[in-house]
């Protein structure tokens, strides 16, 4: 259906200003042909390893490719394991798997993300490695697991893919732990024009395996160390990448500003996600609310002509590709619960203030349709960031 409010509208005026500086930049590329990680593949990876604050930035063909070759760089194979969070999209753990790990679930808190003592208990001598979730664009507690994975000699990994330009203390998302992965769908706040992901992190060594891990394994143009994938960024995205950057920071500042009419307005009636502090700062990449009316709040604001999302309605461990692993419901009951209670606002750019104004208005006609409804917004004081 056509909706009044949609969730998502990837033709904006902002991105449509860039789209003949992109196609001039396009034509310009066929004229030099490296179509390759070329030129311009090397220029947005620096331009991203400036912005992230971090030595180096890898380019690659998808998240979930980000996620999986930076495990391989780690030396992530058969027998190991990796422990992640169950409430993430599907391709965190799918890249654990793909390895030939075993993808292991630890319980989330209320604020979306891993629970660093839940990740403590699942830590085994095969454990080589924890991918921190920043769901919905806001950072894991990465403090406690740095001094969980330090203290043993594990690799920590960001699953950033919600989160650019989020911050956590005084670094960016992508800078927080050994390596940072993410995605540049369409979706996401930094984008292309179709599916590419980057890598970022501090290890000079690191960065080489992966420039090798995402092309054949080469070491030079004829002799390859290893058989890998083909799983390189290529020119076109990388041109639409860079101008995607110059964006991203006003991208989630207008975001945030979504978010506080929210903030003001729904508080009566759902639980909210945290607003960050000065010393964390989420970029609202998804704006959660939770409700145990969730579903038929969705169906009536669908009524009203607003796309809403749930992110997401079936936990990983849960899916039938996870049957292998032998988890079952109740594993993790916070997640489990969060499943049932998450409906995603829209929250992008290109909304105006009465569009956010028109979605608080149908939540208050919802509850206000029966008081009963409406619920608590404070979350526990030990769950909270």
């Amino acid at each position: 259906m056509a909706y009044k409010i949609p969730f998502i509208s990837l033709a904006t005026d902002a991105k449509r200003s860039k789209v003949d500086t992109i196609l001039g930049e396009i034509r310009k590329l066929f004229e030099r042909g490296d179509f390759i990680l070329g030129s311009k593949v090397e220029e947005f990876e620096h331009a991203f390893a400036n912005y992230c604050g971090v030595g180096h930035a890898v380019g690659v063909n998808s998240g979930l490719d980000a996620i999986l070759l930076s495990l391989r760089v780690l030396g992530v194979g058969p027998g190991d394991e990796v422990i992640t969070a169950p409430n993430s999209y599907l391709a965190t753990a799918a890249a654990i798997a793909l390895t030939g790990a075993r993808p292991v679930f630890a319980d989330v808190r209320l604020d979306f993300n891993l629970d660093p003592a839940e990740v403590e208990k699942r830590i085994t001598s095969r454990t080589k490695a924890v991918i921190g979730v920043h769901l919905t664009g806001f950072p894991c507690e990465m403090e406690e697991l740095s001094k969980i994975c330090r203290a043993r000699g594990i690799a920590l990994l960001e699953d950033a893919a919600q989160a650019v330009g989020a911050r956590f203390y005084r670094k960016k998302a992508g800078a927080l732990g050994d390596i940072g992965c993410f995605s540049l769908h369409p979706l996401k706040n930094l984008h292309v024009w179709g599916d590419g992901g980057v890598i970022t992190t501090n290890s000079a060594e690191i960065a080489k395996g992966l420039r090798e891990q995402r092309n054949h394994g080469l070491v030079s143009r004829d002799v390859s160390d290893f058989f890998s994938y083909n799983s390189r960024l290529d020119s076109v995205q990388a041109i639409v990448a860079l101008e995607s950057l110059l964006e991203v920071d006003s991208v989630a500042s207008v975001r945030r500003l979504n978010a506080e009419v929210y903030f003001d307005r729904l508080a009566k009636w759902v639980k909210l996600p945290s607003k960050g502090t000065s010393e964390v700062q989420p970029v609202f990449h998804v704006f959660q609310i939770r409700t145990e009316k969730r579903d038929r709040l969705k169906a009536f604001l669908e009524s009203k002509g607003i796309e809403t999302k749930i992110h997401y309605p079936v936990p990983i461990h849960l899916q039938p590709a996870a049957n292998y692993l032998g988890y079952k419901a109740g594993d993790f009951p916070v997640c489990e619960r969060l499943a049932g209670e998450i409906l995603s606002l829209p929250v992008r750019e290109g909304l105006s203030l009465e569009d956010l104004h028109e979605v608080c208005d149908a939540v208050d006609s919802f509850f206000s349709l029966s008081p009963s409804l409406a619920q608590s917004n404070t979350l526990p004081r030990e769950q909270t960031v």
